[in-house]
């Protein structure tokens, strides 16, 4: 009788994802990229679907707007503004909609990064002194605190996948150098030790690797192990490449190149192979975000998937 029931589960489950592939396929989004444009003039977000098509204007006003990141579900978008008499962070829904400011301080705050979960974002502040710290507050602005503490700069904070580590960028040591940090501020270690600088740490969706920028004779980016090991050059021309983000499913890196002048966005997959160019404006296009529906995260921490969708559908 048992496997009556299993067959008839297993039937019934086949059957509804076979009734619902044709809607997967016709219904689902497109994987997007935001990045900051000065094709207008000034610094203003934008979004484009992966392949760099689809691009739209997500804000126009009269301020610069920069360090766009996605929340974990894609609802929503952190971003640095100067509209304010400071640089804060405010937070937009992902069409450009209802945007409204997270921080309001005298002194400079920009470089959000989301907690996985989507309930933290951390960020980089100078309202510690003149040099720049990393803190974290609730999605809402509230309670922020201080993450490290000392009398260098700690900038750029990415925080992993896993939500167990914050990767950062620190001048403690007398050059940039990325370092990695517990969620609380604690058990800081240095993962880079050369004589170049190493700065825009990007965590790979499965935490394990951690792409950045090496800058010897000319900015180049470098893929290592989340420990620091096995570092490797991905890119290597005379040019200046910058801004590492990976797809959602681990197979590409966004980044940002000057090898046509200026400044436009490419992707590569990510063992360096095949590079194609995305963006091509008169003016400067930096700092690409990548968020793909197929990978979104939900309030828990959890990845959709439809399988999983299945699970509770089919009783």
């Amino acid at each position: 009788m048992q496997w009556r029931y299993n067959l008839a589960y297993f039937i019934l489950a086949n059957v509804v994802a076979l009734a619902l592939t044709p809607l997967m396929v016709c219904a689902a989004p497109p994987a997007q990229i935001t990045f900051v444009s000065e094709r207008d003039g000034n610094r203003q977000i934008y979004v484009m679907d992966a392949d760099g098509k689809n691009l739209r204007n997500l804000t126009n006003n009269p301020f610069h707007n920069w360090d766009p990141a996605w929340s974990p579900n894609g609802k929503r978008i952190a971003f640095t503004s100067s509209r304010a008499r400071d640089q804060e962070i405010y937070v937009m829904d992902a069409d450009g909609d209802n945007q409204r400011n997270l921080t309001n301080h005298r002194a400079f705050d920009f470089l959000p990064s989301w907690s996985p979960d989507g309930k933290r974002i951390a960020f980089a502040s100078m309202r510690g002194g003149m040099n720049r710290q990393i803190y974290v507050m609730g999605a809402g602005g509230s309670n922020p605190r201080r993450l490290s503490v000392n009398d260098f700069d700690d900038w750029n904070p990415s925080w992993s996948p896993d939500g167990e580590r914050i990767a950062f960028t620190s001048s403690r040591n007398g050059n940039q150098e990325i370092y990695v940090m517990d969620i609380n501020g604690g058990n800081q270690r240095n993962l880079t030790n050369n004589p170049r600088h190493d700065d825009n740490p990007s965590w790979s969706p499965d935490s394990k690797r951690i792409a950045f920028v090496r800058t010897g004779r000319n900015r180049e980016i470098y893929v290592m192990d989340a420990d620091g090991g096995n570092q490797r050059n991905l890119t290597n021309n005379p040019s200046s490449d910058r801004d590492p983000s990976w797809s959602p499913d681990g197979k590409y890196i966004a980044f940002v190149s000057k090898r046509t002048g200026n400044r436009e966005i490419y992707v590569v997959e990510a063992d360096g192979k095949n590079l194609q160019r995305l963006t091509n404006s008169h003016r400067n296009d930096i700092q690409p975000s990548w968020f793909d529906p197929a990978f979104s995260v939900d309030s828990t921490g959890k990845k959709f998937t439809m399988w999983g969708w299945l699970k509770q559908a089919v009783p």
